[in-house]
């Protein structure tokens, strides 16, 4: 008998992968991010676009007269003026096209920088704090397509917008704005929005949360903005061209019609945009590149009860609005001595702040810009009143109601800090604006009546937070409804003044019930009606929120 022996055959060596396609799955990502943001996007470049545009055909009403337009660049052409609005070259040749890039460029670049850096953080930060990158990274998808594919959109979104206003200015048929001015006015918001984008794309590197990572960028926004003011400011403008938004106003557009300054743009994009692909090597899928800072031992009594752990919660996002809304009131208190000698040949204006009331210009004047600083306050308060929404959502809801936290204390907690945060930077915004305003036109008084005025609009933020939590309890997918009533407020508080919108439009806001402080008399009824009407909105939330099953993960 004889045995044949077959030897097995060796297994073949494993193949050492090298390397592999780092944006695998980005085409695929760009396209479910669009799909994501169908409702989003265009929304952001609607209103960016119909807004510009309106304001471009406000403009003609304004300052029809050459006259008009004269008087207009006396009182710009001075330190606070300049600040408020861009360099003093565009002076030289006031058109209405030139008042495009003067007064509404540096203000539409921030815009347009907070659209771009949320556009980042919602595609990447975001999807890493809840998890949901690391799911898709388990596939076939590359280490670079997350970021890849949200700064693809970025800059899609922001060319979209260069188009739509170059096209819808161009065509408007508005004197002095001709078609090449326009195309260089659309593609200056483009070049500073991808910058922003890019910066955004660095900040998301450094933190593990969405929040903090937004809000870093929306510091640099900030900062980039004050430089750009204190250098037109000061004069030379020196400052400015360490802003990325001094370079898009120094395109002069309308003007000279200069493009290179749009090439800093690209060059600076394209350095933070590879400096953020090569930071994204260095961490982990959810960390951070910042070491997260070792906690205490043992909790503090604040943060064991609700109220104290909603207020570390919403920190960041209230100190950030105070600062803003305390330099903003100071901006525009700046402006006050000169408010008479900038408005006086103004009809439309004159008509809105006769309106109003008042004693004096500089009240009226202040008075309406109390609308705009309420509002920006509203935009915090709504955010914070969805911040129980956010929680439940990512599943951080469940694990404290199971104990023996109530559902009430736990989203009672968030609204008292939306209500009483809210109040705060009403009054931070009165401070600003009353300080400014004291040193601007030598009446001290004004520090009290405009922070009293400031804090007037308080109870209209409380029928904000009681929207939102309705919606919260009762309905919460359709939660984010609740951004009609700041945005509303707006359109129809301070531009309906100037557009001169029917009363009744006005009366379907809270914010067009609160008096108009110092300029017109004081009025409790309103208030006392609008907090009982916050306070049932309120417990009405809290009933739908007891109610309904939560949303668990």
């Amino acid at each position: 008998m004889s045995t044949v022996t077959t030897a097995a055959k060796s297994p073949a060596p494993a193949r050492t992968v090298t390397g592999g396609n780092a944006l695998a799955g980005t085409r695929t990502l760009i396209r479910f991010a669009l799909r994501r943001d169908r409702v989003r996007l265009p929304v952001w470049l609607l209103a960016l676009t119909i807004g510009t545009i309106a304001t471009a055909g406000n403009f003609q009403t304004l300052y029809a007269s050459t006259e008009q337009r004269a008087s207009v660049v006396r009182t710009m052409d001075s330190p606070a003026g300049l600040a408020m609005t861009g360099p003093r070259h565009y002076l030289t040749d006031y058109n209405f096209g030139s008042m495009m890039g003067h007064q509404m460029l540096g203000f539409m670049a921030v815009m347009v920088g907070l659209m771009s850096v949320l556009i980042i953080a919602r595609h990447t930060r975001a999807e890493e704090e809840t998890g949901r990158a690391e799911l898709v990274r388990s596939t076939v998808v590359g280490r670079h397509a997350h970021l890849a594919a949200a700064l693809t959109v970025a800059v899609l979104a922001n060319l979209v917008l260069a188009l739509l206003l170059a096209f819808g200015l161009g065509g408007a048929g508005i004197e002095g704005v001709d078609t090449g001015g326009s195309l260089l006015y659309g593609f200056s918001h483009a070049a500073i929005g991808i910058v922003f984008a890019a910066v955004a794309a660095v900040t998301v590197q450094f933190t593990a949360h969405a929040r903090s990572a937004s809000g870093m960028a929306l510091a640099v926004i900030g900062l980039a903005y004050v430089l750009r003011a204190s250098g037109d400011a000061g004069g030379d403008g020196t400052v400015s061209w360490l802003s990325p938004i001094g370079w898009v106003q120094r395109t002069y557009v309308y003007v000279d019609d200069r493009w290179w300054p749009l090439l800093l743009c690209l060059a600076l994009a394209v350095v933070c945009g590879g400096a953020a692909f090569a930071l994204s090597t260095r961490r982990d899928v959810g960390a951070g590149l910042r070491t997260e800072r070792l906690g205490r031992p043992h909790a503090s009594d604040a943060l064991t009860r609700p109220f104290g752990f909603a207020l570390r919660l919403h920190r960041g996002m209230l100190f950030g609005f105070g600062a803003g809304l305390f330099l903003m009131g100071a901006m525009y208190g700046s402006i006050l001595g000169d408010a008479e000698d900038m408005l006086k040949n103004i009809d439309q204006i004159q008509e809105a702040l006769q309106r109003v009331g008042g004693a004096s210009i500089a009240e009226s004047f202040a008075s309406m810009v109390m609308i705009v600083l309420s509002v920006v306050a509203s935009v915090y308060v709504v955010m914070a009143a969805l911040r129980p929404r956010a929680e439940e959502t990512a599943g951080r809801a469940e694990p404290l109601l199971a104990t023996g936290l109530s559902r009430n204390r736990w989203v009672g907690s968030h609204l008292a800090v939306a209500m009483l945060g809210g109040t705060l930077l009403l009054v931070l915004a009165g401070l600003g604006i009353g300080i400014a305003g004291a040193a601007s036109t030598g009446d001290g008084g004004l520090v009290l009546k405009l922070t009293g005025g400031a804090i007037a609009y308080a109870p209209a933020l409380w029928v904000t937070v009681g929207v939102a939590v309705a919606l919260f309890g009762w309905f919460p997918r359709a939660s984010t409804v609740a951004w009609i009533v700041p945005v509303y407020a707006f359109v129809v508080g301070y531009l309906g003044e100037l557009l001169q919108f029917p009363s009744w439009m006005a009366n379907l806001s809270p914010f067009g019930h609160v008096p108009q402080l110092p300029a017109a008399d004081m009025s409790w009824p309103p208030l006392l009606i609008l907090t009982a009407l916050a306070v049932a909105l309120t417990l009405l939330g809290l009933a739908g929120f007891r109610r309904r099953d939560l949303e668990t993960k």
